[in-house]
């Protein structure tokens, strides 16, 4: 088996977190992070995604911090339907977090 790691967020930069794991035939998404701070970086959020949601087999988010969850609303509003493998204290602060950011998230 042929593993693959993208970087597809948080080049050049620290915010933005999103890589992308292809083994055969799934694709694995781990964090998918808005980009935050100056206006240029922030920008980048209305970017079209890199891999059509719909092609992404599940995700692994590895903290809440928005920086690493706060594009998951945008990625499963534009088809991405796997599920997402977090530990439980991640879970609960993300179902707190990104009901309060909300107003933060990019739409199209």
């Amino acid at each position: 088996m042929s593993l693959t790691l993208s970087f597809l967020g948080a080049v050049g930069t620290v915010t933005g977190s999103r890589y992308m794991g292809k083994g055969d035939d799934r694709r694995v998404l781990i964090d998918c992070g808005l980009f935050q701070g100056l206006k240029q970086l922030r920008l980048r959020n209305w970017a079209r995604f890199p891999i059509p949601p719909e092609n992404i087999s599940a995700a692994i988010l590895t903290h809440a911090h928005l920086d690493h969850s706060g594009f998951f609303p945008g990625v499963v509003r534009d088809g991405f339907a796997g599920k997402i493998y977090c530990s439980d204290a991640t879970r609960d602060l993300c179902e707190i977090l990104l009901r309060d950011s909300a107003h933060l998230h990019p739409t199209p």
